[in-house]
């Protein structure tokens, strides 16, 4: 029952999260609902500067998009981690460094 549900919820959704479950699907979505807020409100500027970038050198806005969650989930996920504030430097070290992804082997 619920695998069904899921399914018709999954037909509505942001095609840009591809996530297996639906709490994976939501919170994937509710953050790329912040970078979509980001951009639209140019705060920060790198946000959508970023988003830029990644689209001239070839990447579909859906995928510059993933791209820049995942600089947002390593600032979520150290936030929460160790209970610090959010950190925009670190945010937008980031987001300059990708396409390389900001998971190291350290982390």
């Amino acid at each position: 029952m619920l695998s069904v549900r899921f399914s018709r919820v999954m037909k509505k959704r942001n095609p840009i999260v591809r996530a297996d479950t639906e709490g994976g699907q939501l919170a994937g979505e509710a953050m790329v609902e912040v970078i979509e807020n980001q951009i639209r409100g140019n705060d920060p500027p790198e946000t959508k500067r970023t988003l830029n970038r990644l689209m001239a050198l070839g990447e579909s806005k859906e995928n510059a998009i993933r791209y820049i969650t995942s600089a947002l989930s390593v600032e979520i996920f150290e936030t929460l981690k160790n209970q610090t504030p959010y950190d925009e430097n670190r945010y937008i070290k980031n987001l300059k460094a990708l396409p390389t992804l900001p998971f190291g082997d350290d982390e």
